[in-house]
C-alpha cells in the first residue's frame, strides 16, 4: 500500500483543517444542545385522593406517554440522570365524574418534579374508569412462610394469626374471586423456641381495592421433638362376612416424634393400628399390612414394627 507523503505546507494545512472541522462541530453541537426540545418518555401512574362511595376500575393502563420539554442536555443526560418515573394522579373528582383530564392536572404533577422534569401533556390525555357498585368482604389471612428449625425442633401446635380474618373493600366483582389474602413471606432460620412477631400482609395492587388491617400478629408454638415407642392393637376392618378371625401379633410397635411437652400424655388411646380383612377376600392377600388411620397432630411416624400382620380364618 503506497504511502503519500506530505510536505511540512501540506501538513499545515491538513492540520489546520481537521481543527476548524472539530471546532465547527464541537460548536454546532453546543448550539444544537442548548435548544429546548419537546421528548416522550414513559411515566407510571399514581392514583391519589380515591373516591370513598364509588369503586372504579381503570379502563387503560396505568403507563402513559408524557411529553417532557427541555434543553438537548437535558435530554441526553435523562438517559443517564436517575428520575422519578411516578406521576401522581388526583382521582377525588371521580366522586361526580367518569373520567380524569390529565391536562388540567399538569400544574400540580409539575410542582412536584424538577424543572427539567416538566411535563406538557400526556398521550392519552384522559382517563377513563368503569364504576361497579362498591362492597366489603372478610376473608382469611394466609401465612407464607420459610422457616427452618434446629435440629429436634418442628412446629408444636397450631399456628395463631390475630386478627384471623381482613376486611376487603372494593369493586364486587373484584373481591367476589378473593377467598384469602396472604401475608408476606415470613422468613426465619435456626428457630428453636415460639416464634411471636408481627407480619405485613401483602401488598394491594388494585388502585381501587383497600385491606384492613395492613399487619397481623403471627404466634407459632415450636418445642423440641423426641422418640416416643408404644404397643398399639391392631384392629380387623373389612370383615364383611363376618369370620372369626384371628391376628398375629395382636399389637405392633409404633416408634414416632412428640413434643416434649406432650410426650407423657400419648398413649396408645391416640392411635388407630388397622388391618384390611378384604385384603384377603377379594385379592387374596395372604397376609395383612398395616395402616395407621388415626395419629395425633404435629407427630411423625418413624416406623412400625412389623408393617404386616399374620392371621387365621375361622370359617
Amino acid at each position: 500500500m503506497a504511502i503519500v507523503k506530505l510536505s511540512a505546507s501540506e501538513r499545515r494545512r491538513l492540520t489546520a483543517f481537521i481543527t476548524c472541522l472539530v471546532l465547527a462541530a464541537a460548536a454546532w453541537m453546543l448550539t444544537t444542545l442548548n435548544r429546548n426540545y419537546s421528548y416522550k418518555v414513559k411515566r407510571l401512574l399514581v392514583y391519589n385522593n380515591m373516591p370513598q362511595r364509588r369503586a372504579f376500575r381503570a379502563l387503560q393502563s396505568d403507563t402513559v406517554d408524557a411529553i417532557v420539554e427541555g434543553s438537548g442536555w437535558e435530554m441526553v443526560f435523562s438517559k443517564f440522570k436517575p428520575v422519578d418515573k411516578r406521576v401522581n394522579i388526583d382521582l377525588h373528582s371521580l366522586e361526580s365524574k367518569s373520567f380524569i383530564a390529565l391536562n388540567d392536572q399538569l400544574e400540580h404533577i409539575n410542582e412536584r418534579k424538577e424543572p427539567e422534569q416538566k411535563i406538557i401533556s400526556f398521550d392519552p390525555d384522559t382517563l377513563y374508569f368503569d364504576f361497579t357498585n362498591r362492597s366489603t368482604k372478610k376473608v382469611p389471612v394466609k401465612l407464607l412462610s420459610n422457616i427452618v428449625y434446629q435440629p429436634q425442633f418442628a412446629n408444636s401446635g397450631n399456628i395463631v394469626i390475630s386478627p384471623a380474618y381482613v376486611t376487603l373493600s372494593g369493586p364486587s366483582n373484584v373481591i367476589d374471586k378473593i377467598t384469602s389474602w396472604n401475608t408476606d413471606s415470613l422468613n426465619l432460620q435456626d428457630v428453636d423456641e415460639t416464634v411471636s412477631t408481627r407480619v405485613d400482609l401483602k401488598s394491594v395492587h388494585e388502585a381501587n381495592l383497600t385491606v384492613y388491617p395492613k399487619t397481623v400478629q403471627v404466634r407459632i408454638p415450636v418445642d423440641e421433638y423426641t422418640e416416643k415407642t408404644l404397643d398399639i392393637p391392631v384392629k380387623l376392618i373389612g370383615n364383611v362376612h363376618y369370620y372369626d378371625v384371628k391376628v398375629f401379633p395382636q399389637k405392633v410397635k409404633v416408634t414416632f416424634t412428640t413434643s416434649l411437652t406432650k410426650y407423657h400424655e400419648l398413649d396408645e388411646d391416640f392411635f388407630d393400628a388397622t388391618a384390611d380383612l378384604s385384603l384377603w377376600s377379594d385379592r387374596n392377600y395372604s397376609i395383612l399390612p398395616v395402616a395407621l388411620k388415626r395419629i395425633p397432630p404435629y407427630c411423625k411416624i418413624v416406623k412400625i414394627e412389623p408393617q404386616n400382620v399374620d392371621f387365621i380364618v375361622k370359617k
